[in-house]
């Protein structure tokens, strides 16, 4: 007897679907681990892999200027992140009003931050706005593009959230007498979040890798001193290997916080 299709999509995997599952899972697994080993084999081939490309991670120095890198990578993300948070709320809201003259430049708003490259704002910052008299430091001129570029998908993520909400929970608030305002931030705006929490955590992940165009305008942030270590020593892959494992650290804090956010509030 064949299962209906809603099982299908949406019920507990059959035994049958288990074990297929198990099998790919393995089998992706072993060719991961077979593709590190081929490349862990070239870089050793070409010398990459060299106790003399190692050594300086052994100073305290070393760490001290990675460490102030990634301070440096925080500080702009978290406040990148802030205002992302923060515009794309009130972008949100002004792509969702009824007046057309908050609506209108909410949305063309949104369009343009979302289809301009993060990279081109930066120049902007870099060397259009000194031209016109307006000098921003380093961090500004990194933070602001990135946290106004993820602002316009920060909102698309509020307005999918909000959109996805049963229409009959603002209509039973508003029938208790509550007002538009309250109907968004105590009933709608609250299980929102819960929805988009992973498409949040995306985000800010994409927020802590677009700091990494820091260079463009010298912001001492992590990759920009992995570049200076590569340049004094020559050492290629053990530096952005250690650099990658930083950011896979960093991302993977970012995730475990918000499970820890979304978790149940009993």
């Amino acid at each position: 007897m064949s299962r209906p299709l809603e099982d299908i999509l949406f019920g507990a995997p059959s035994p049958r679907a288990q074990t297929v599952a198990r099998v790919a899972s393995g089998a992706a697994a072993a060719l991961l681990l077979l593709l590190a080993a081929a490349v862990a084999f070239r870089f050793h081939s070409a010398g990459q892999l060299d106790a003399r490309f190692w050594k300086f991670f052994a100073w305290p120095s070393t760490w001290a200027f990675l460490a102030k890198g990634l301070l440096g990578t925080l500080a702009s993300a978290a406040m990148a992140a802030v205002i992302a948070l923060t515009l794309g709320l009130v972008l949100m809201v002004g792509r969702r009003a009824r007046s057309r003259l908050v609506r209108w430049p909410s949305t063309a708003a949104i369009e343009f931050l979302r289809g301009t490259p993060t990279l081109l704002l930066i120049y902007v910052c870099f060397l259009v706005l000194p031209s016109a008299g307006i000098k921003l430091s380093t961090y500004w001129m990194l933070t602001l593009p990135v946290g106004l570029s993820t602002a316009a998908v920060v909102a698309e993520v509020y307005r999918a959230g909000v959109l996805a909400v049963p229409r009959g929970q603002t209509d039973a608030a508003r029938s208790l007498g509550l007002t538009e305002v309250q109907v968004f931030s105590v009933v709608v705006f609250p299980q929102a979040l819960r929805y988009i929490v992973p498409a949040l955590v995306a985000q800010l992940v994409i927020v802590v890798k677009d700091t990494t165009f820091g260079y463009v305008v010298t912001y001492g942030e992590l990759m920009q001193n992995a570049k200076v270590l590569i340049a004094n020593y020559h050492s290629l892959v053990p530096v952005y290997l250690v650099v990658a494992a930083l950011y896979s650290l960093v991302n993977y804090a970012i995730s475990r916080a918000s499970q820890w956010l979304g978790r149940p509030v009993h």
